[in-house]
């Protein structure tokens, strides 16, 4: 289970790399580089919605399916291991919501490149004419 994770932590993270790439001023030879590329994998990031959400399912069904650990029916270390379990699922929603917040920012950020350039290119061909 945990290939997930690392597939899900590098989608995130190429995501937020992306989104830093596009919005650090200064780029401008690499931004319409970057913007090709960017629009080119959005439709392939877009699985990790899907992807997101199946693994959300995923904690959630573990969550209602584990033993509960409450007062003295648990040994130590099995209430040691419960709060392991929920840790590692509150860090893996974390991430969930990381990848779908990184997805919808690159979205964004790539759409509003997009259509800045194409209104400079129509303030350009109106200072042509005149």
């Amino acid at each position: 289970m945990a290939l997930e994770w690392v597939v899900l932590g590098y989608a995130a993270g190429a995501e937020a790399i992306m989104v830093l790439l596009l919005t650090i001023p200064g780029l401008d030879g690499l931004r319409k580089g970057l913007v090709a590329v960017t629009r080119n994998l959005l439709k392939p990031f877009l699985s990790v919605v899907p992807f997101c959400l199946f693994l959300l399912m995923d904690i959630y069904w573990k969550y209602e399916t584990q033993p509960k650990c409450e007062g003295e029916s648990c040994t130590p270390s099995e209430h040691l291991r419960h709060q392991k379990s929920i840790m590692k699922s509150q860090r893996n929603a974390l991430l969930i919501a990381a990848a779908l917040i990184f997805y919808w920012l690159l979205y964004s950020v790539t759409h509003l490149v997009v259509k800045i350039e194409q209104l400079d290119q129509r303030v350009q061909r109106l200072k042509d004419r005149e």
